[in-house]
Protein backbone atom coordinates (compact mmCIF):
# COMPACT_ATOMS: atom_id res chain seq x y z
CA UNK A 1 0.00 0.00 0.00
CA UNK A 2 1.71 3.38 -1.62
CA UNK A 3 -0.12 5.30 1.59
CA UNK A 4 0.78 3.31 4.62
CA UNK A 5 4.19 5.34 5.53
CA UNK A 6 1.31 8.62 5.97
CA UNK A 7 -0.01 6.83 9.11
CA UNK A 8 3.27 6.91 10.56
CA UNK A 9 3.29 11.01 10.20
CA UNK A 10 -1.00 11.80 9.87
CA UNK A 11 -0.56 14.09 12.40
CA UNK A 12 2.63 15.56 11.45
CA UNK A 13 1.20 16.11 8.19
CA UNK A 14 -1.97 17.79 9.37
CA UNK A 15 -0.10 20.37 11.56
CA UNK A 16 2.28 20.98 8.54
CA UNK A 17 -0.55 21.30 5.90
CA UNK A 18 -3.17 22.65 6.85
CA UNK A 19 -2.23 26.27 6.64
CA UNK A 20 -1.72 25.53 3.04
CA UNK A 21 -4.86 23.14 2.59
CA UNK A 22 -7.49 25.68 4.17
CA UNK A 23 -5.77 28.88 2.16
CA UNK A 24 -6.85 26.61 -1.51
CA UNK A 25 -10.61 26.21 0.44
CA UNK A 26 -10.51 29.70 1.37
CA UNK A 27 -9.74 30.61 -2.52
CA UNK A 28 -12.34 27.62 -3.82
CA UNK A 29 -15.20 29.53 -1.39
CA UNK A 30 -13.64 33.14 -3.03
CA UNK A 31 -14.28 31.52 -6.62
CA UNK A 32 -17.75 30.93 -5.89
CA UNK A 33 -18.61 34.01 -4.47
CA UNK A 34 -17.16 35.94 -6.96
CA UNK A 35 -19.37 33.49 -9.60
CA UNK A 36 -22.46 34.62 -7.72
CA UNK A 37 -21.37 38.20 -7.68
CA UNK A 38 -20.69 38.95 -11.27
CA UNK A 39 -23.85 36.70 -12.31
CA UNK A 40 -26.28 38.60 -9.96
CA UNK A 41 -25.05 41.83 -11.40
CA UNK A 42 -25.70 40.49 -14.83
CA UNK A 43 -28.93 39.21 -14.42
CA UNK A 44 -29.68 42.92 -12.99
CA UNK A 45 -27.83 44.43 -16.10
CA UNK A 46 -25.72 46.98 -14.21
CA UNK A 47 -24.13 49.62 -16.34
CA UNK A 48 -20.73 50.70 -14.92
CA UNK A 49 -19.09 54.12 -15.97
CA UNK A 50 -15.96 55.42 -13.86
CA UNK A 51 -17.11 58.91 -14.51
CA UNK A 52 -21.14 58.05 -12.50
CA UNK A 53 -20.89 55.42 -10.19
CA UNK A 54 -17.10 55.41 -9.79
CA UNK A 55 -17.41 52.95 -6.40
CA UNK A 56 -19.00 50.68 -8.22
CA UNK A 57 -17.02 50.20 -11.07
CA UNK A 58 -13.76 50.32 -9.17
CA UNK A 59 -14.66 47.56 -6.79
CA UNK A 60 -15.90 45.58 -9.56
CA UNK A 61 -12.88 45.70 -11.42
CA UNK A 62 -10.73 45.49 -8.59
CA UNK A 63 -12.50 42.00 -7.71
CA UNK A 64 -12.01 40.61 -10.74
CA UNK A 65 -7.90 41.87 -11.20
CA UNK A 66 -7.58 40.03 -7.87
CA UNK A 67 -9.44 36.90 -8.85
CA UNK A 68 -7.53 36.90 -11.83
CA UNK A 69 -4.09 37.62 -9.86
CA UNK A 70 -5.16 34.64 -7.30
CA UNK A 71 -5.66 32.18 -9.85
CA UNK A 72 -2.41 32.49 -11.45
CA UNK A 73 -0.59 32.99 -7.66
CA UNK A 74 -2.01 29.27 -7.46
CA UNK A 75 -0.91 27.87 -10.66
CA UNK A 76 2.34 28.81 -9.94
CA UNK A 77 2.56 26.74 -6.27
CA UNK A 78 4.61 23.49 -7.79
CA UNK A 79 3.42 21.30 -5.38
CA UNK A 80 -0.21 22.09 -4.85
CA UNK A 81 -1.56 18.63 -6.25
CA UNK A 82 0.98 16.82 -3.88
CA UNK A 83 0.20 18.98 -0.74
CA UNK A 84 -4.12 18.32 -1.16
CA UNK A 85 -3.33 14.69 -2.05
CA UNK A 86 -1.39 14.35 1.45
CA UNK A 87 -3.64 16.10 3.71
CA UNK A 88 -6.26 14.90 2.78
CA UNK A 89 -5.21 11.08 3.01
CA UNK A 90 -3.35 12.17 6.40
CA UNK A 91 -7.06 13.40 7.23
CA UNK A 92 -8.80 10.75 6.45
CA UNK A 93 -6.57 8.47 8.11
CA UNK A 94 -6.79 10.56 10.79
CA UNK A 95 -11.06 10.36 11.19
CA UNK A 96 -11.12 7.03 10.48
CA UNK A 97 -11.74 6.71 6.86
CA UNK A 98 -13.72 10.19 6.75
CA UNK A 99 -11.94 12.88 4.39
CA UNK A 100 -12.50 16.80 4.12
CA UNK A 101 -15.96 17.55 2.04
CA UNK A 102 -14.30 20.26 -0.14
CA UNK A 103 -10.98 17.61 -1.33
CA UNK A 104 -13.57 16.31 -4.27
CA UNK A 105 -14.42 20.40 -5.30
CA UNK A 106 -10.86 21.69 -4.78
CA UNK A 107 -8.89 19.11 -6.62
CA UNK A 108 -11.58 19.62 -9.52
CA UNK A 109 -10.16 23.52 -9.44
CA UNK A 110 -6.86 22.76 -9.15
CA UNK A 111 -7.20 20.80 -12.41
CA UNK A 112 -9.38 23.28 -14.66
CA UNK A 113 -7.57 26.40 -13.68
CA UNK A 114 -4.09 24.67 -15.08
CA UNK A 115 -3.69 26.98 -17.15
CA UNK A 116 -5.66 29.63 -15.61
CA UNK A 117 -6.28 31.64 -18.33
CA UNK A 118 -8.18 29.07 -20.53
CA UNK A 119 -10.80 28.35 -17.90
CA UNK A 120 -10.97 32.04 -16.70
CA UNK A 121 -11.99 33.01 -20.22
CA UNK A 122 -14.24 30.65 -20.64
CA UNK A 123 -16.42 31.78 -17.07
CA UNK A 124 -15.91 35.40 -18.43
CA UNK A 125 -17.87 34.95 -21.68
CA UNK A 126 -21.02 35.82 -20.24
CA UNK A 127 -19.72 38.91 -18.20
CA UNK A 128 -17.29 40.02 -21.51
CA UNK A 129 -20.47 42.93 -22.24
CA UNK A 130 -19.94 44.74 -18.67
CA UNK A 131 -16.73 43.94 -17.90
CA UNK A 132 -15.91 45.66 -21.52
CA UNK A 133 -18.14 48.72 -20.77
CA UNK A 134 -16.24 49.29 -17.34
CA UNK A 135 -13.19 49.22 -18.77
CA UNK A 136 -14.28 51.53 -21.79
CA UNK A 137 -15.54 54.07 -18.97
CA UNK A 138 -11.41 54.37 -18.59
CA UNK A 139 -10.42 55.62 -22.13
CA UNK A 140 -10.35 59.49 -20.90
CA UNK A 141 -9.11 59.40 -17.86
CA UNK A 142 -6.47 56.95 -18.83
CA UNK A 143 -5.12 58.99 -21.94
CA UNK A 144 -5.06 62.05 -19.85
CA UNK A 145 -3.38 59.89 -17.00
CA UNK A 146 -0.82 58.14 -18.78
CA UNK A 147 0.94 61.63 -20.93
CA UNK A 148 4.20 62.00 -21.20
CA UNK A 149 6.16 64.79 -18.73
CA UNK A 150 6.64 67.03 -22.09
CA UNK A 151 2.49 67.05 -22.26
CA UNK A 152 3.02 67.60 -18.49
CA UNK A 153 5.05 70.43 -18.74
CA UNK A 154 3.18 72.18 -21.30
CA UNK A 155 -0.11 71.97 -19.63
CA UNK A 156 1.57 73.43 -16.48
CA UNK A 157 0.41 70.41 -14.69
CA UNK A 158 0.77 70.40 -10.88
CA UNK A 159 1.46 74.20 -10.35
CA UNK A 160 -0.02 76.42 -8.69
CA UNK A 161 2.00 79.69 -9.45
CA UNK A 162 0.96 78.77 -13.28
CA UNK A 163 -2.11 81.17 -12.83
CA UNK A 164 -1.51 83.67 -10.19
CA UNK A 165 -5.03 84.67 -10.60
CA UNK A 166 -7.02 81.46 -10.04
CA UNK A 167 -4.15 80.49 -6.90
CA UNK A 168 -7.56 80.87 -4.57
CA UNK A 169 -9.48 79.00 -6.60
CA UNK A 170 -10.91 75.37 -5.43
CA UNK A 171 -8.97 72.55 -7.58
CA UNK A 172 -12.18 70.57 -8.90
CA UNK A 173 -12.48 68.21 -12.25
CA UNK A 174 -15.29 66.35 -13.27
CA UNK A 175 -13.72 63.19 -12.10
CA UNK A 176 -13.15 64.30 -8.85
CA UNK A 177 -11.79 60.49 -7.71
CA UNK A 178 -9.60 59.38 -10.88
CA UNK A 179 -7.81 62.28 -10.64
CA UNK A 180 -5.73 60.13 -8.32
CA UNK A 181 -6.57 56.92 -8.52
CA UNK A 182 -3.29 55.29 -9.44
CA UNK A 183 -2.11 54.63 -12.84
CA UNK A 184 -0.72 50.98 -12.07
CA UNK A 185 -3.59 49.78 -10.68
CA UNK A 186 -5.44 51.00 -14.14
CA UNK A 187 -3.21 49.59 -16.65
CA UNK A 188 -3.80 46.06 -14.39
CA UNK A 189 -7.10 46.55 -14.62
CA UNK A 190 -6.74 47.20 -18.44
CA UNK A 191 -4.42 44.62 -19.27
CA UNK A 192 -5.89 41.53 -17.15
CA UNK A 193 -9.82 42.62 -18.12
CA UNK A 194 -8.88 42.08 -21.71
CA UNK A 195 -6.74 39.20 -21.47
CA UNK A 196 -9.80 37.77 -20.12
CA UNK A 197 -12.23 39.15 -22.26
CA UNK A 198 -9.76 39.20 -25.43
CA UNK A 199 -12.76 38.48 -27.88
CA UNK A 200 -13.79 41.89 -27.43
CA UNK A 201 -10.48 43.02 -28.68
CA UNK A 202 -12.25 42.70 -32.23
CA UNK A 203 -13.37 46.02 -31.62
CA UNK A 204 -11.03 48.89 -32.51
CA UNK A 205 -11.80 51.07 -29.36
CA UNK A 206 -11.03 48.19 -26.54
CA UNK A 207 -8.01 47.36 -29.15
CA UNK A 208 -6.20 51.07 -28.71
CA UNK A 209 -6.87 51.24 -25.23
CA UNK A 210 -5.00 47.66 -24.62
CA UNK A 211 -2.65 48.29 -26.61
CA UNK A 212 -1.68 51.69 -25.08
CA UNK A 213 -1.67 50.20 -21.68
CA UNK A 214 0.78 47.46 -22.75
CA UNK A 215 3.53 50.13 -24.16
CA UNK A 216 3.33 52.07 -20.44
CA UNK A 217 4.93 48.74 -19.05
CA UNK A 218 6.02 44.97 -19.45
CA UNK A 219 5.80 43.86 -15.83
CA UNK A 220 2.41 44.28 -13.82
CA UNK A 221 2.11 43.05 -10.07
CA UNK A 222 -0.05 40.60 -9.25
CA UNK A 223 0.71 40.45 -5.38
CA UNK A 224 3.63 42.68 -3.48
CA UNK A 225 6.61 40.96 -5.30
CA UNK A 226 4.95 38.47 -7.63
CA UNK A 227 4.85 40.13 -10.98
CA UNK A 228 3.52 39.05 -14.45
CA UNK A 229 5.33 39.57 -17.56
CA UNK A 230 2.11 40.72 -19.34
CA UNK A 231 3.62 40.72 -23.06
CA UNK A 232 4.89 36.64 -23.12
CA UNK A 233 2.06 35.72 -21.24
CA UNK A 234 -0.49 37.09 -23.48
CA UNK A 235 1.56 35.53 -26.04
CA UNK A 236 1.66 32.13 -24.98
CA UNK A 237 -1.87 32.13 -24.49
CA UNK A 238 -2.81 33.34 -27.86
CA UNK A 239 -0.67 31.09 -29.69
CA UNK A 240 -2.75 27.77 -28.06
CA UNK A 241 -5.47 29.66 -29.69
CA UNK A 242 -6.71 28.80 -33.92
CA UNK A 243 -6.73 32.02 -35.46
CA UNK A 244 -4.90 34.73 -33.29
CA UNK A 245 -1.61 34.40 -35.35
CA UNK A 246 -1.83 38.03 -36.61
CA UNK A 247 -2.60 39.01 -32.21
CA UNK A 248 0.50 37.03 -31.39
CA UNK A 249 2.76 39.72 -33.69
CA UNK A 250 0.93 42.43 -32.53
CA UNK A 251 1.93 41.61 -29.01
CA UNK A 252 5.31 40.88 -30.02
CA UNK A 253 5.73 44.60 -31.80
CA UNK A 254 4.03 46.12 -29.02
CA UNK A 255 6.36 44.71 -26.45
CA UNK A 256 9.73 45.63 -28.51
CA UNK A 257 8.28 48.95 -28.51
CA UNK A 258 7.83 49.02 -24.64
CA UNK A 259 11.27 47.80 -24.09
CA UNK A 260 12.77 50.80 -26.26
CA UNK A 261 10.70 53.62 -25.28
CA UNK A 262 9.10 52.91 -21.37
CA UNK A 263 12.28 53.59 -19.72
CA UNK A 264 13.35 56.93 -20.99
CA UNK A 265 9.50 57.98 -21.20
CA UNK A 266 9.38 57.21 -17.05
CA UNK A 267 12.93 58.39 -16.59
CA UNK A 268 11.38 61.89 -18.23
CA UNK A 269 8.18 61.87 -16.02
CA UNK A 270 10.64 61.73 -12.50
CA UNK A 271 12.54 64.09 -13.72
CA UNK A 272 9.11 66.59 -13.92
CA UNK A 273 7.81 65.41 -11.03
CA UNK A 274 11.12 66.19 -8.66
CA UNK A 275 10.42 69.71 -9.52
CA UNK A 276 6.90 69.49 -9.62
CA UNK A 277 6.72 68.36 -5.94
CA UNK A 278 9.47 70.61 -5.03
CA UNK A 279 7.83 73.78 -6.09
CA UNK A 280 4.44 72.42 -4.36
CA UNK A 281 6.43 71.78 -0.73
CA UNK A 282 7.86 75.20 -1.20
CA UNK A 283 4.67 76.97 -1.76
CA UNK A 284 2.20 75.08 1.03
CA UNK A 285 5.17 75.70 3.36
CA UNK A 286 5.18 79.40 2.74
CA UNK A 287 1.42 79.18 2.80
CA UNK A 288 -0.49 76.81 4.07
CA UNK A 289 -3.97 77.79 3.50
CA UNK A 290 -3.74 77.17 0.30
CA UNK A 291 -4.06 73.68 0.84
CA UNK A 292 -7.81 73.99 1.70
CA UNK A 293 -8.78 75.13 -1.97
CA UNK A 294 -5.60 72.95 -3.59
CA UNK A 295 -5.84 69.27 -1.84
CA UNK A 296 -6.65 67.89 -5.13
CA UNK A 297 -2.75 68.82 -6.14
CA UNK A 298 -1.32 67.19 -3.46
CA UNK A 299 -2.97 64.00 -3.30
CA UNK A 300 -2.32 64.04 -7.82
CA UNK A 301 1.06 64.75 -6.97
CA UNK A 302 1.20 61.90 -4.66
CA UNK A 303 0.06 59.48 -6.88
CA UNK A 304 1.87 60.34 -10.01
CA UNK A 305 5.05 60.19 -8.04
CA UNK A 306 4.14 57.09 -6.23
CA UNK A 307 3.23 55.41 -9.43
CA UNK A 308 6.58 56.19 -11.27
CA UNK A 309 8.61 54.87 -8.08
CA UNK A 310 6.48 51.45 -8.08
CA UNK A 311 7.29 51.21 -12.13
CA UNK A 312 10.99 51.73 -11.34
CA UNK A 313 10.65 48.98 -8.57
CA UNK A 314 8.91 46.49 -10.46
CA UNK A 315 11.24 46.97 -13.78
CA UNK A 316 14.64 46.41 -12.09
CA UNK A 317 13.50 44.03 -9.83
CA UNK A 318 12.00 41.87 -13.12
CA UNK A 319 14.58 42.50 -15.69
CA UNK A 320 13.31 41.28 -19.30
CA UNK A 321 14.91 37.73 -20.57
CA UNK A 322 18.04 37.85 -22.51
CA UNK A 323 16.33 36.28 -25.38
CA UNK A 324 15.02 38.08 -28.27
CA UNK A 325 18.16 39.99 -29.01
CA UNK A 326 16.34 43.14 -27.86
CA UNK A 327 18.71 45.65 -26.04
CA UNK A 328 17.32 47.80 -23.14
CA UNK A 329 18.91 51.24 -22.06
CA UNK A 330 20.06 50.30 -18.90
CA UNK A 331 20.60 53.37 -17.67
CA UNK A 332 17.04 54.50 -17.70
CA UNK A 333 17.01 52.01 -15.12
CA UNK A 334 19.68 53.83 -12.69
CA UNK A 335 18.27 56.73 -11.22
CA UNK A 336 20.63 58.66 -7.96
CA UNK A 337 17.72 61.28 -7.67
CA UNK A 338 14.94 58.81 -6.43
CA UNK A 339 16.08 60.23 -2.95
CA UNK A 340 15.08 63.73 -3.48
CA UNK A 341 11.57 62.68 -5.19
CA UNK A 342 11.32 60.38 -2.30
CA UNK A 343 11.71 63.56 0.02
CA UNK A 344 9.72 65.86 -1.77
CA UNK A 345 6.66 62.91 -1.28
CA UNK A 346 7.69 62.47 2.47
CA UNK A 347 7.54 66.51 2.84
CA UNK A 348 3.98 66.93 1.12
CA UNK A 349 3.09 64.03 3.37
CA UNK A 350 4.45 65.80 6.71
CA UNK A 351 2.42 69.17 5.83
CA UNK A 352 -0.96 67.62 5.12
CA UNK A 353 0.03 66.01 9.08
CA UNK A 354 0.50 69.29 10.10
CA UNK A 355 -1.77 71.56 8.73
CA UNK A 356 -5.09 68.76 8.56
CA UNK A 357 -6.99 71.52 10.62
CA UNK A 358 -6.19 73.91 7.93
CA UNK A 359 -8.10 71.62 5.76
CA UNK A 360 -10.97 71.03 7.83
CA UNK A 361 -11.80 73.83 8.24
CA UNK A 362 -11.93 74.94 4.55
CA UNK A 363 -14.05 71.42 3.42
CA UNK A 364 -16.56 71.93 6.61
CA UNK A 365 -17.49 75.38 5.43
CA UNK A 366 -17.06 73.86 1.66
CA UNK A 367 -19.38 70.81 2.39
CA UNK A 368 -22.02 72.65 4.33
CA UNK A 369 -22.10 76.09 2.27
CA UNK A 370 -22.25 75.30 -0.52
CA UNK A 371 -21.89 71.46 -1.53
CA UNK A 372 -25.02 71.11 0.70
CA UNK A 373 -26.85 74.02 -1.69
CA UNK A 374 -25.85 72.75 -4.99
CA UNK A 375 -27.03 69.12 -3.80
CA UNK A 376 -30.45 70.64 -2.88
CA UNK A 377 -30.72 72.29 -6.24
CA UNK A 378 -29.67 69.36 -8.15
CA UNK A 379 -32.61 67.19 -5.91
CA UNK A 380 -35.04 69.79 -6.66
CA UNK A 381 -34.36 69.62 -10.77
CA UNK A 382 -35.40 65.75 -10.77
CA UNK A 383 -38.55 64.88 -12.14
CA UNK A 384 -38.56 61.12 -11.26
CA UNK A 385 -37.32 60.27 -7.88
CA UNK A 386 -38.28 56.89 -5.86
CA UNK A 387 -39.19 57.41 -2.28
CA UNK A 388 -35.69 55.19 -1.27
CA UNK A 389 -33.43 56.88 -3.89
CA UNK A 390 -35.22 60.18 -2.19
CA UNK A 391 -34.30 59.83 1.64
CA UNK A 392 -30.93 58.95 0.87
CA UNK A 393 -30.56 61.97 -1.26
CA UNK A 394 -32.49 63.87 1.56
CA UNK A 395 -29.72 62.17 4.26
CA UNK A 396 -26.70 63.21 2.51
CA UNK A 397 -28.28 67.11 2.23
CA UNK A 398 -29.13 66.83 5.73
CA UNK A 399 -25.31 65.18 6.94
CA UNK A 400 -23.84 68.20 5.06
CA UNK A 401 -25.83 71.18 6.54
CA UNK A 402 -25.10 69.75 10.38
CA UNK A 403 -21.79 70.07 10.40
CA UNK A 404 -20.23 73.40 11.64
CA UNK A 405 -16.71 75.01 12.15
CA UNK A 406 -16.73 75.09 15.67
CA UNK A 407 -16.90 71.54 15.85
CA UNK A 408 -13.22 71.64 14.52
CA UNK A 409 -12.22 74.07 17.09
CA UNK A 410 -13.42 71.82 19.69
CA UNK A 411 -11.17 68.90 17.98
CA UNK A 412 -14.79 67.30 17.16
CA UNK A 413 -14.00 63.77 15.25
CA UNK A 414 -16.08 63.68 12.26
CA UNK A 415 -17.19 60.44 10.78
CA UNK A 416 -18.79 60.53 6.79
CA UNK A 417 -18.13 56.87 6.71
CA UNK A 418 -21.98 56.31 6.80
CA UNK A 419 -22.27 59.30 4.22
CA UNK A 420 -19.84 57.47 1.50
CA UNK A 421 -21.19 53.93 2.28
CA UNK A 422 -24.65 55.41 1.42
CA UNK A 423 -23.55 56.53 -1.98
CA UNK A 424 -22.33 53.20 -2.60
CA UNK A 425 -25.59 51.91 -2.12
CA UNK A 426 -27.31 54.84 -4.01
CA UNK A 427 -24.61 53.91 -7.00
CA UNK A 428 -25.89 50.06 -6.78
CA UNK A 429 -29.80 50.79 -6.68
CA UNK A 430 -29.51 53.26 -9.49
CA UNK A 431 -27.17 51.31 -11.69
CA UNK A 432 -29.53 48.25 -12.43
CA UNK A 433 -31.18 48.31 -16.12
CA UNK A 434 -35.09 48.42 -14.80
CA UNK A 435 -33.79 51.28 -11.96
CA UNK A 436 -36.92 53.34 -11.45
CA UNK A 437 -34.10 56.24 -11.31
CA UNK A 438 -30.92 55.45 -13.62
CA UNK A 439 -27.53 57.67 -12.03
CA UNK A 440 -26.14 57.54 -15.97
CA UNK A 441 -29.01 59.97 -16.64
CA UNK A 442 -27.83 61.87 -14.21
CA UNK A 443 -24.69 62.77 -14.80
CA UNK A 444 -24.68 66.16 -12.99
CA UNK A 445 -25.43 64.67 -9.93
CA UNK A 446 -23.35 62.17 -9.80
CA UNK A 447 -20.32 63.98 -10.48
CA UNK A 448 -21.44 66.29 -7.51
CA UNK A 449 -21.74 63.39 -5.53
CA UNK A 450 -18.23 62.02 -6.44
CA UNK A 451 -16.87 65.23 -5.44
CA UNK A 452 -18.96 65.82 -2.40
CA UNK A 453 -17.11 62.41 -1.41
CA UNK A 454 -13.46 63.39 -1.97
CA UNK A 455 -14.34 66.74 0.23
CA UNK A 456 -15.65 64.94 2.97
CA UNK A 457 -12.03 62.64 3.18
CA UNK A 458 -10.59 66.26 3.20
CA UNK A 459 -12.03 66.21 6.90
CA UNK A 460 -11.83 62.90 8.22
CA UNK A 461 -10.18 60.27 6.30
CA UNK A 462 -6.87 62.68 5.59
CA UNK A 463 -4.51 59.40 6.72
CA UNK A 464 -5.88 56.67 4.56
CA UNK A 465 -5.94 58.69 1.77
CA UNK A 466 -2.27 59.66 2.09
CA UNK A 467 -1.84 55.65 2.86
CA UNK A 468 -3.91 55.28 -0.48
CA UNK A 469 -2.37 57.76 -2.83
CA UNK A 470 1.62 57.35 -1.34
CA UNK A 471 2.08 54.02 0.57
CA UNK A 472 5.62 53.23 -0.65
CA UNK A 473 5.15 49.70 1.60
CA UNK A 474 6.12 47.77 -1.20
CA UNK A 475 9.96 48.53 -0.41
CA UNK A 476 9.76 45.93 1.80
CA UNK A 477 9.81 43.16 -0.36
CA UNK A 478 12.34 44.85 -2.33
CA UNK A 479 15.07 45.47 0.65
CA UNK A 480 18.01 45.01 -1.82
CA UNK A 481 16.86 47.64 -4.29
CA UNK A 482 15.95 50.17 -0.88
CA UNK A 483 19.42 49.59 0.59
CA UNK A 484 21.02 50.03 -3.04
CA UNK A 485 19.33 53.44 -3.51
CA UNK A 486 20.26 54.42 0.19
CA UNK A 487 23.94 53.46 -0.32
CA UNK A 488 23.61 55.60 -3.76
CA UNK A 489 22.48 58.44 -1.79
CA UNK A 490 24.99 58.67 0.59
CA UNK A 491 27.79 58.48 -2.02
CA UNK A 492 26.48 61.48 -3.92
CA UNK A 493 26.85 64.14 -1.77
CA UNK A 494 24.30 66.27 -3.51
CA UNK A 495 21.75 63.85 -2.67
CA UNK A 496 22.73 63.71 1.08
CA UNK A 497 20.29 65.98 2.32
CA UNK A 498 17.60 63.65 1.29
CA UNK A 499 18.90 60.73 2.92
CA UNK A 500 16.04 61.00 6.35
CA UNK A 501 13.51 59.83 3.31
CA UNK A 502 14.77 56.42 3.74
CA UNK A 503 13.93 56.03 7.52
CA UNK A 504 10.76 58.06 6.61
CA UNK A 505 9.79 55.32 4.33
CA UNK A 506 10.48 52.19 6.60
CA UNK A 507 7.69 53.94 8.43
CA UNK A 508 5.25 52.77 5.89
CA UNK A 509 6.14 49.13 6.03
CA UNK A 510 3.26 48.47 8.99
CA UNK A 511 0.84 49.28 6.21
CA UNK A 512 1.84 45.99 3.84
CA UNK A 513 0.23 44.31 6.79
CA UNK A 514 -3.50 43.16 6.23
CA UNK A 515 -6.13 42.70 8.82
CA UNK A 516 -7.55 39.50 7.25
CA UNK A 517 -3.67 38.04 8.02
CA UNK A 518 -2.97 38.83 11.51
CA UNK A 519 -0.32 36.13 11.67
CA UNK A 520 1.76 38.68 9.92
Amino acid sequence: NQVAPVSHFKTEIIRSLSLYYYTFVDILDFRDHVSEVLTTMDAHQVRLDIGANFDLTKNYLDLIVTFVAIMILVSRVEDRKAILGLFYVAHEMHQNGQGDPSFPRLGQMILDYDPPLKKLSEEFVPHAKMVTLALLSLNDIYHRRSMQAHQWRSAQMLSLIAEPAKIMNTAQEDMMPCEYVSLDVMERWIQLGFLLCHQQLAHQDALELWKQSLHGSYVVTLFRDEVLHIHSYAQNYFENIKGYGKRVTEVKDWYNQCLHQAPAIHKDKRKFLRSALKELALVFTDQPGLLGPKALYVFQALSFARDEILWLLRHVDNPPPKKGGVKVALEDFVDRQIPELLFHMEELRALVKKYSQVMQRYYVQFLSGYDAVVLNGLIQTLSVCPEDESMILSSFYNTMTSISVKQVEENELFDFRGLRLDWFRLQAYTSIGKAGFNLLEHRNLARHMNTVIFHSKMVDYLDEMLIETSDLSTYCFHTTIFELQFKQCMELPAQHRFSIAFPLVCAHFMNATHELCPEE
